[in-house]
């Protein structure tokens, strides 16, 4: 999912793949997530809990999951570990179908670990579904069933989905359709959702990013686990480690469409995410193997924040607010995004879009001092002394990671 090789400024690149699903009419309904290595590979390569963990990282906190398919449903294989709930999902099912791989092997554990997730509003979706394999025992919990027509024992074509006929809850989706013979079983057996090469090959969509540090996580980690988790102390983690901050506020756009209020500030993504959603993708992140940024940019862009953040009350504008804002222009700048492409990204309040995007308002007029500091420009602010702090505190931040790394 990620290049091998990080860039020299810190970033790399994140790839996802996602295949579309279409109606009978050809028009899309839902993208299958898969997980890709590069962004020409062709095939997944593998399906096992790394590369589950991996496309769900990547597709709501790097990405964000309206980028990678809007309004739509995406389908995302889960392994064991996931189905029986060793590893919590981090989202909740309003956008998500859970694909349960054909290679899980049905117990009494992994039914009821189904059974849970479907009671508590997530779609079943049986993949690569084969007669007798002991997955038919999910039926009545199955919103989709899939039947590959490429490879597949069509010898029971009949009997398959005269079966799932049984259940009106149940779509068939038609995969792996690569030939009109194959599209032609598809219509003539009234499947109702259709994938494959015929209709349209996986993209392969590649975004570059700055990666949390693993130390961070491992902090984040910690800080959630507690007996009696302190809200300050996580926001403070997130908050001094810049992508981070950015997955957090990512992970906030899978939640808030259905909130009134718009994020502002770390503080805000975390309460709207909720701690324990929070501890999920923070675990997700242990799984998925990253490097980091270098230090010195990720200096940069903390010390800009906190800039920001120490001469927010110069212009009337919120501190927290400020903080963020500094965030995620710094980061924009180290990835060359445009201030509105890196707002659009996000679920923000109005007037940090206005900031980032026009450098109106209070915090616009935040970000216009400190561009003017950092490009020699001091005009009628001495922020000499401010600007120092910003370098002490982003300093300190840095080092007491380290002495933790290397105690």
């Amino acid at each position: 999912m990620k290049s091998t090789a990080a860039a020299a400024d810190g970033t790399q690149l994140i790839h996802v793949g996602r295949q579309p699903i279409f109606d009978v009419r050809g028009g899309v309904v839902a993208y299958e997530l898969l997980f890709r290595g590069s962004v020409d590979a062709v095939a997944a390569g593998r399906q096992d809990t790394y590369a589950t963990s991996t496309v769900m990282v990547n597709a709501f906190t790097e990405f964000g999951i309206r980028e990678v398919a809007g309004d739509r449903l995406c389908f995302i294989n889960l392994t064991r570990e996931f189905l029986i709930g060793d590893i919590a999902l981090p989202f909740g099912p309003e956008q998500v179908v859970l694909e349960v791989l054909e290679t899980v092997r049905m117990d009494d554990q992994v039914v009821a670990g189904i059974t849970a997730l479907s009671e508590a509003g997530y779609r079943i979706a049986l993949d690569d579904f084969v007669w007798g394999s002991g997955h038919e025992v999910l039926f009545g919990l199955a919103s989709y069933v899939k039947l590959d027509l490429l490879d597949g024992d069509l010898s029971r074509l009949d009997e398959v989905v005269a079966a799932c006929r049984e259940y009106p809850n149940i779509q068939i989706v038609a995969e792996r359709l690569e030939t009109a013979e194959q599209l032609a079983i598809a219509e003539r057996y009234g499947m109702e959702l259709r994938q494959g090469y015929a209709l349209s090959h996986p993209q392969v969509l590649t975004v570059a990013s700055l990666s949390p540090s693993r130390l961070r996580r491992l902090e984040l980690v910690g800080a959630l686990s507690a007996a009696d988790p302190d809200l300050q102390k996580i926001v403070n983690i997130i908050a001094s480690d810049p992508p981070l901050s950015l997955r957090v506020l990512r992970a906030s756009n899978s939640v808030a469409a259905g909130h009134a209020n718009r994020v502002s500030s770390v503080r805000q993504a975390v309460v709207m995410i909720g701690l324990p959603h929070i501890r999920q993708w923070a675990l997700l992140m242990m799984l998925d193997e990253v490097g980091g940024g270098t230090e010195e940019h990720m200096a940069g862009v903390l010390t800009r924040a906190r800039l920001c953040e120490n001469i927010a009350t110069w212009f009337g504008a919120p501190p927290d607010a400020a903080f963020m804002a500094g965030v995620i222009s710094g980061v924009g700048q180290l990835l060359d995004v445009a201030p509105e492409g890196m707002a659009e990204q996000f679920p923000l309040a109005p007037a940090l879009v206005a900031a980032l995007t026009e450098g109106t308002g209070k915090l616009g007029r935040v970000l216009r001092a400190v561009d003017a500091y950092e490009h020699g420009e001091f005009g009628s602010f001495d922020l000499a002394g401010q600007y120092m702090d910003a370098v002490r505190w982003s300093t300190r931040a840095l080092d007491a990671t380290s002495k933790l790394a290397a105690a």
